[in-house]
């Protein structure tokens, strides 16, 4: 029987790409280095926000990877809610997911942006879970491992939803079936491809596929 849900952030209940762009490019353009379209950020993004900005820099400048970080994580911590919306249905389907499961939202986002972000827009969720503490990021097991044991929950009884690869990765790691939604980061020929065990195409498909995996004792 499921009683938890752990949901991925970026991609799969908030639509953030255009602030982490835009972010990334006023750091780039504090050092003088080009900078990035929406389409680059999308494939940068996934792996936490040091990844991201390594990703972004120019091979020659690698080595200024801390600075350029430092400089986003201070503009975004001040303009991460400009332009990031939940998707459509999100809201709805978390109040009656909340009220259902137990929830947490693990992402390889920062922390402090992690439990802003969902004490601003998703109060209802239990539990906000970012890189830091020691825990190494997804597709390590070491997130939702935290998060099912803060919970008090078992991987038995547990269903992890995410958007990419690397949330594929981070199912597969931590024993727990992956819900992949389309709507997110990742082309869904991809999330195919990775061998995802379900995937829906609207936040209305979640609880009745959790459902599914119920009946059928996945």
């Amino acid at each position: 029987m499921i009683d938890t849900i752990l949901f991925d952030l970026d991609g799969t209940l908030l639509d953030t790409l255009e602030d982490l762009r835009d972010s990334t490019n006023h750091a780039l353009a504090a050092f003088g280095y080009p900078c990035r379209t929406l389409d680059e950020v999308r494939g940068f993004v996934g792996e936490g926000v040091r990844l991201l900005i390594r990703r972004a820099l120019p091979p020659y400048a690698e080595d200024k990877t801390d600075e350029v970080l430092a400089v986003f994580e201070k503009h975004y911590d001040k303009n991460k809610e400009n332009k990031t919306r939940p998707y459509e249905g999100i809201a709805e389907m978390l109040d009656k997911a909340c009220s259902r499961y137990k929830t947490a939202i693990v992402s390889n986002k920062y922390e402090k942006a992690v439990a802003d972000l969902r004490d601003k827009l998703f109060p209802q969720v239990r539990l906000a879970v970012g890189e830091g503490g020691g825990r190494r990021k997804k597709p390590a097991p070491d997130m939702t491992d935290y998060a099912l044991a803060t919970l008090g929950s078992k991987k038995e009884n547990a269903v992890y939803v995410g958007d990419s690869d690397i949330d594929v990765l981070t199912a597969r790691s931590g024993g727990l079936p992956i819900i992949a939604v389309s709507w997110g980061f990742r082309p869904r020929a991809l999330l195919e491809q990775m061998g995802a065990d379900v995937i829906i195409d609207s936040p209305r498909e979640l609880l009745p596929a959790i459902k599914k995996f119920e009946a059928t004792n996945f």
